[in-house]
């Protein structure tokens, strides 16, 4: 291979995933043909939380610094891994896990599977993962962290 060929490769690899992380509509969505990507509605069987959690509610406003804070956790920050990984960049649970994972990761931008989730069923399951998924548990997570994922993730629904 001639010197240099592997770092110019290199470069445009991570240029076009670049481009497909930024503008996410250029790439091929397989589930695509609606106004919600993904798959909508999406009929689950998560475990249900304890009771004292089905009845919180998001403490914090919808205001556009928290739901930017919960974006960054999900598209960067959170670890192990960041939530896009699995729930997709624009959250439409097309990520890049999809193809390998069953049951297949949330849909936050359809209103359909997301408008019956109580806040806090939301919370318990990102604090403590979702047994029979590959949803782990982001218990590190301060509770303002947790409630500012969930008006993110919230923002995506459409109806």
């Amino acid at each position: 291979m001639i010197p240099g060929m592997r770092i110019v490769i290199f470069g445009l690899v991570w240029f076009v995933g670049m481009l497909f992380m930024l503008f996410p509509a250029w790439a091929e969505d397989p589930l695509q043909g609606s106004e919600t990507p993904g798959i909508c509605p999406q009929p689950r069987k998560t475990v249900t939380a304890p009771e004292a959690y089905l009845r919180m509610s998001n403490p914090l406003e919808p205001t556009s610094n928290n739901i930017i804070a919960g974006k960054t956790l999900f598209q960067f920050d959170a670890q192990p891994t960041a939530c896009r990984v699995c729930h997709g960049i624009g959250g439409d649970g097309l990520g890049i896990m999809f193809p390998h994972v069953q049951p297949k990761p949330r849909n936050f931008m359809c209103y359909y599977t997301m408008e019956d989730i109580p806040d806090g069923q939301l919370f318990w399951v990102i604090k403590n993962g979702s047994p029979g998924t590959v949803m782990p548990s982001f218990g590190y997570l301060d509770d303002d962290q947790v409630w500012q994922l969930i008006l993110y993730v919230r923002s995506l629904s459409k109806k």
